[in-house]
């Protein structure tokens, strides 16, 4: 029986006992892995997928990571600038004893997937923002609470939703809080929030001072 299985965007034709070097795999060496990515199935009856067998799978066994032989690239330029560069490279992969080929249930063999070493990485990205979501909804829930009995602040000149949550993050809420700044707390703000003189060049503290009336 073999199979034809795919990974690291390549295609391969295996039987058991058949040794792989594969594009590095998210496995040490010793471990039992399996290829769940079957394209073909051959022997006494062919099945071919499509794309994939249903249930079907590839298991191995890591032998080692190594690297591939080495390869030169060399680059000339000859026009206006002559230039030349060599560059060498060793592919990263992984050896693999293709040990079992299952034709169906696959799903249940409770063997590690193989998956390729630079999607390690994505995985646990796409992961991450599905434990930060819980949060993210605590905070829009609490923000109608804090700005829940303030003053409309989008009233002062030149300030529109976004300087308005800027202003509520910083702890101000009510145009008497904005009517009472001095020098200090004018230039304090300023600086903080990044306003560049638009308090004093739009006139808060005296517009402030009206609206709180």
């Amino acid at each position: 029986m073999f199979a034809v299985l795919k990974t690291g965007g390549k295609q391969y034709k295996v039987q058991a006992g058949d040794v792989l070097r594969v594009e590095k795999l998210a496995a040490d060496a010793g471990e039992k892995i399996q290829f769940n990515e079957v394209l073909m199935l051959g022997g006494d009856k062919t099945v071919v997928g499509a794309p994939l067998v249903d249930g079907a799978a590839v298991q191995a066994d890591v032998i080692d990571q190594i690297k591939g032989e080495k390869l030169i690239k060399f680059v000339k330029r000859r026009r206006k600038h002559s230039s030349k560069r060599t560059v060498g490279h060793r592919q990263k992969l992984t050896l693999v004893r293709v040990t079992d080929i299952l034709a169906s249930g696959a799903d249940k063999s409770g063997v590690k997937a193989a998956i390729g070493a630079g999607s390690v990485s994505a995985a646990a990205v796409a992961a991450a923002p599905a434990k930060k979501a819980a949060p993210k909804k605590a905070a829009k829930a609490e923000a109608p609470a804090a700005a829940a009995g303030s003053d409309d602040l989008k009233k002062l000149s030149g300030v529109g939703p976004a300087l308005e949550k800027k202003l509520h993050a910083a702890g101000v809420t009510s145009f008497a809080q904005i009517a009472a700044w001095g020098e200090a707390e004018i230039a304090d703000f300023d600086e903080k929030l990044s306003f560049k003189g638009r308090i004093e060049r739009e006139g808060w503290v005296e517009q402030a001072k009206e609206l709180a009336k």
